[in-house]
């Protein structure tokens, strides 16, 4: 099982709002989610969870190099702007 980690600037509403519409669009290519697991974290805690993880997905700017978890700009799941390169992205990187 893959495990995804959603973090936005609190880790509460708007990492909520991008992991409905991750697991949404992952349903609609026929990925259930028994394939993956989600986690949800301000981005301040990124650095501390990413390596429990096999990718995180942020709705904010995020470059550290401190983890050598994958890391996607999740922002087109809030805006439906390039969602598909997203989920294009998140398959290709989990072997989803």
């Amino acid at each position: 099982m893959k495990k995804i980690l959603v973090a936005c600037g609190a880790g509460v509403v708007t990492s909520t709002s991008a992991m409905n519409k991750l697991q949404e669009e992952l349903a609609n290519r026929g990925i259930s989610a028994a394939e993956y697991t989600l986690g949800q974290s301000s981005v301040a805690q990124v650095e501390s969870l990413a390596n429990d993880y096999d990718l995180v997905i942020t709705t904010t700017q995020y470059d550290n190099e401190a983890i050598h978890t994958p890391v996607i700009n999740g922002l087109p799941l809030l805006t439906n702007i390039g969602v598909e390169n997203v989920i294009d992205e998140v398959v290709n990187k989990l072997g989803l």
